[in-house]
């Protein structure tokens, strides 16, 4: 099978050669690591990469990044890439990988929160009403060039994450306080990820992530609230995606339990990604539920599993999940979310070479990628 069989296998619950592979974002050092010289990613901080593109030219800055982002996939075997939007030419401050849509936003001690919401709703409508055509998708461009270049035809999953409530407490508060305005905010949210999910249907991309973080080791907010005012907006997004001939990602870490049906059924998306494993999210449980409606992308656990425990354990666990996965297709093996730099190369590096191992695949040895 291609990759891109692979992962169209795990959609259409067929079961495929092996569980497909990819990294969902995999930064500096372990990314530094794999490719044996310096990586500057603007996923982990926009300000180095910036820095970079000024002093190298940004063409030259974005290519190489392109260029390094295959080659990972091309050195670890993968069958899928994730990334997000680039730093648009010329940018100088912090990255808003959405600008011209009123993306950013700053939390305050002045007013009230319900007066800076409904300040934050009025600069991202006039952001929308004033939105330019930016650049901040030629990465994907890029990204496929290089693929070419290796003879490489791996499906790009991209982001349209605008519905989340995560560290975002005037929000929180105002969905309690006044109703209407957190209401406008998410109608915002909708029209934000719109006009990114046109632009990446009109690149072709093969898979669009849509919703956001609202959970940790529970909700942020109650199930009510998440069906009332998210649940509607985030359905919006994924008919957008299927209307383009997309699949739909919904994606959230954390306690989801409570809310699942909602997510994922009540959402209309086709997979689920950041299976939070350390949150209670058990692939197995989640495959007997959804049988073959949802494709699940996970659920090693990067911030437990992989940052502490012994490479022993952290194969016996990719095995675990790899078997949970099941052969019938409906499964693309990942971690739960990023590689930081509290993972250790030679944990992360247990993980690739168990799946490896489990697939019959040589083993990835770093000395013979880099000539050592």
């Amino acid at each position: 099978m291609t990759s891109r069989e692979r992962v169209r296998s795990a959609f259409d619950h067929v079961t495929p050669d092996r569980t497909p592979v990819f990294e969902y974002v995999l930064l500096p050092p372990v990314a530094e690591s794999i490719l044996g010289r310096p990586f500057v990613d603007y996923l982990a901080d926009a300000l180095p990469w910036l820095a970079l593109a000024r002093e190298t030219g940004f063409e030259r800055a974005l290519r190489g990044y392109a260029e390094a982002r295959v080659e990972i996939a091309a050195v670890l075997g993968h069958d899928l890439i994730y990334a997000g939007p680039n730093p648009a030419p010329g940018a100088a401050e912090l990255h808003d990988p959405f600008s011209g849509l009123g993306g950013e936003f700053e939390l305050g001690n002045d007013g009230n929160p319900v007066d800076r919401l409904r300040d934050r709703n009025r600069r991202v409508t006039e952001a929308l009403e004033n939105a330019q055509s930016g650049d901040s998708l030629l990465v994907y461009g890029y990204l496929r060039e290089e693929m070419a270049k290796r003879g490489l035809d791996l499906p790009i999953l991209a982001p349209a994450y605008f519905h989340g409530v995560w560290s975002d407490s005037d929000l929180m508060q105002t969905m309690l306080m006044e109703p209407e305005v957190a209401r406008e905010h998410f109608r915002l949210a909708t029209r934000r990820a719109l006009a990114v999910i046109a632009g990446y249907a009109r690149l072709g991309m093969d898979l669009i992530g849509v919703g956001g973080d609202f959970a940790g080791n529970r909700l942020l907010i109650s199930p009510e609230s998440y069906r009332s005012f998210i649940v509607p907006e985030v359905m919006v997004c994924a008919d957008a995606v299927r209307a383009a001939g997309v699949w739909s990602v919904n994606a959230s870490d954390g306690d989801l339990w409570p809310v699942l049906d909602d997510f994922l059924l009540g959402c209309g998306v086709d997979a689920y990604l950041e299976i939070d494993m350390g949150a209670g999210m058990d692939l197995s449980r989640l495959r007997r539920r959804y049988g073959t409606r949802i494709t699940f992308l996970g659920n090693m656990d990067c911030g437990r599993i992989l940052s502490f425990s012994p490479p022993e354990e952290i194969a016996r666990i990719t095995r675990e999940i790899l078997e949970a996965g099941g052969p019938r297709g409906g499964h693309i093996f990942t971690a739960s979310n990023a590689i930081t730099s509290s993972v250790p190369l030679d944990h992360y590096m247990a993980m690739v070479n168990a799946y490896r191992d489990f697939f019959s695949l040589p083993r990835v040895r770093l000395d013979a990628v880099q000539g050592g």
